[in-house]
């Protein structure tokens, strides 16, 4: 029995605006160290509920953030980019029976402390069969299609809410809320040692309902993406499969969550490159 962590780090302790994420800024440095804690607490809870072993799939930009020297010794990472399945990279293995979402973020265009949905900015609104899309629902598709269960969420409440509320992706996950959301570069937050305490107990809690399922029926997913200058629409709608549907909105279908989330992958990439540095 494995359990898949998916660590991001817009959610993760103590983390409130771009220098915080940012690869290679003082902040960043500082950061990796409680972002390393959040998913060490995961990692023990995990433990503590009689998980065999740990699979850490770095998940944020560069995919080189967490400290390897201070990772858990009972869990092995997976480090560096161009993943098949990029965030959820590993749910794909028939030994893992459930993933948590460590360190996520409220989705592009919602409140939520760093919200935004793969790009920083540029993507304004993502919308899946009428769902707002957050990463964490868009990888909780991919998920299901393999029978593996959201354990545990951990971000700020908005987070949470995403995750866990009336409409959430994953309402019966556990969910920790690191930090409350004042707007999307400000949140009040609450020290390592508390959120690791939080986040230990309630992976020891989720880890009792680890499991495979079966895995999620056949269906579509209807994508919708909102950008904030037509130039970048125009570079999405080179991706095939994908259609122009505004000034600045693109859509695509997909039959499968693979082919969802691999083409979701390649339009935010195509949006990227077609960003000027001072137009947009």
């Amino acid at each position: 029995m494995t359990i898949l962590i998916s660590a991001d780090m817009e959610g993760a302790t103590g983390v409130t605006w771009p220098g915080d994420v940012e690869p290679g800024t003082e902040q960043w440095q500082r950061c990796r160290r409680m972002l390393t804690s959040d998913v060490n607490a995961a990692i023990a809870g995990f433990l503590a509920a009689g998980t065999e072993s740990v699979l850490v799939n770095e998940a944020h930009a560069t995919m080189r953030n967490l400290l390897l020297e201070e990772l858990h010794p009972r869990a092995v990472m997976l480090t560096g980019r161009h993943k098949d399945l990029s965030m959820v990279e590993g749910i794909q293995r028939p030994e893992v029976t459930g993933v948590a979402f460590v360190g996520y973020h409220a989705a592009a265009g919602s409140e939520g402390v760093l919200a935004h949905t793969y790009l920083a900015n540029s993507v304004t609104s993502v919308r899946v069969n009428g769902e707002n899309g957050s990463e964490g629902r868009l990888n909780s598709y991919v998920a299901a299609e393999f029978g593996v269960p959201v354990l545990l969420v951990t971000g700020d409440d908005r987070t949470c809410e995403d995750a866990t509320g009336p409409a959430g992706y994953a309402p019966a996950a556990q969910a920790v809320a690191v930090k409350d959301c004042v707007s999307r570069y400000a949140a009040v937050c609450r020290p390592p040692e508390v959120t690791a305490a939080a986040i230990r107990a309630a992976a020891a809690e989720a880890g009792k309902k680890a499991g495979r399922t079966a895995p999620a029926t056949a269906r579509t997913f209807t994508v919708e993406i909102e950008v904030d200058a037509a130039q970048l629409a125009q570079a999405a709608a080179i991706v095939p499969t994908v259609r122009r549907t505004g000034d600045r909105a693109v859509a695509f279908e997909a039959s499968t969550a693979w082919d969802m989330i691999r083409c979701f992958k390649t339009v935010t990439t195509m949006i990227s490159a077609a960003v000027e540095e001072k137009f947009g």
